[in-house]
């Protein structure tokens, strides 16, 4: 193995480590609070940590093991089920964030109307398409045998080993990344730019209040006026930065890997082995960052997987303690003894 392949190999371990920590405690956190499950939300969220943690199981150890033995790990059977299961993941995942934002869109231009328009059934049924959207292209490029080993991506993907399919290939492939990564990118930027238009539109309704209250109290002291206006620079950046974060993971995740599978259908460019491999980790690196993105940070999460570990830390601290003391009374009754 060379340095390159060394250090793809870590990061792919630790992605791997990273990913499945965080998506178990996303996990947790869903199981432990009542609160989280009654969200409609949650169902979208777990539905992408399911994603996130089967693709960290499946979909990573045999990329690892592709670096690592530069050929195809397992059996023709084993490589197309976990092929198969890519395909599905990458768009499964991709769907559900945009159906995240599509919540989020309505939460905040419709907060009057939310609870009528994303019920339960509602988000059931958005959960449903996206599980058909997804799995209708591994079905067909599984019936269709374009299903394989990659040696750039060191990965089962997508592949086509004949030459007389290449025409269908492309435009499949292209279809493909149209309807589940350029679909999801319109409707992230569509819904997220709208509630960045709002949160806008909310902080100078309060930045005039603040303004106006800040004018009569003429004999404020300045200390207090420079904290009043340091939070209404902090509100207005707060929005900005969140959907940033949303919309900037997911380019930077997903789009290398896309336009690298495009351009090296193109035959436009030789890509290198090695920056087929970074592409894939940075697809991979999705399911690292969305459990924080999504879950982790947010007030309610963060709450909830502090009570746990809190939980977790007061038993195994009451178990010691009880050792402790038996051990004590054992010392005791020998010594009387």
């Amino acid at each position: 193995m060379s340095i390159w392949e060394v250090i793809l190999a870590f990061v792919v371990v630790v992605l791997m480590l990273v990913a499945l920590l965080a998506n178990v405690l996303v996990l947790m956190c869903f199981l432990y609070s009542a609160d989280i499950r009654k969200q409609v939300p949650g169902l979208f969220i777990l539905n992408l940590t399911f994603c996130n943690l089967l693709m960290t199981v499946l979909n990573m150890p045999l990329t690892l093991a592709g670096i690592i033995y530069k050929s195809q790990p397992g059996g023709d059977q084993v490589c197309h089920i976990v092929g198969f299961l890519e395909t599905f993941l990458t768009t499964n995942s991709m769907l559900s964030m945009a159906a995240l934002s599509i919540d989020r869109w309505i939460a905040v231009v419709f907060p009057l109307s939310y609870h009528s328009k994303m019920r339960y059934r509602d988000a059931a049924l958005i959960l449903s398409y996206t599980w058909l959207h997804s799995v209708s292209f591994p079905i067909v490029a599984a019936s269709l045998s374009w299903v394989g080993f990659h040696h750039l991506y060191a990965s089962c993907t997508l592949y086509n080993k004949r030459p007389e399919d290449r025409t269908q290939f492309v435009i499949f492939t292209g279809v493909f990344h149209t309807l589940s990564f350029l679909l999801s990118l319109i409707v992230l930027c569509f819904t997220y730019l709208k509630v960045l238009k709002v949160a806008r539109f909310h902080c100078k309704r309060i930045d005039v209040i603040t303004m106006q209250t800040l004018v009569l109290l003429v004999d404020i002291h300045p200390s207090v006026r420079e904290r009043c206006l340091e939070e209404q620079k902090r509100r207005r950046q707060r929005a900005t930065k969140k959907i940033s974060t949303f919309i900037g993971t997911f380019i930077l995740c997903f789009a290398p890997y896309v336009i690298t599978r495009l351009v090296e259908l193109s035959s436009v460019a030789h890509i290198n082995s090695h920056w087929g491999i970074i592409s894939k980790c940075l697809a991979y690196s999705k399911a690292v960052s969305d459990p924080f993105v999504y879950s982790l940070l947010r007030h309610q999460y963060k709450k909830t997987w502090k009570d746990i570990i809190n939980k977790i830390l007061k038993r195994s601290s009451i178990n010691s303690s009880a050792l402790t003391s038996e051990s004590h009374n054992r010392n005791i009754l020998q010594l009387n003894e």
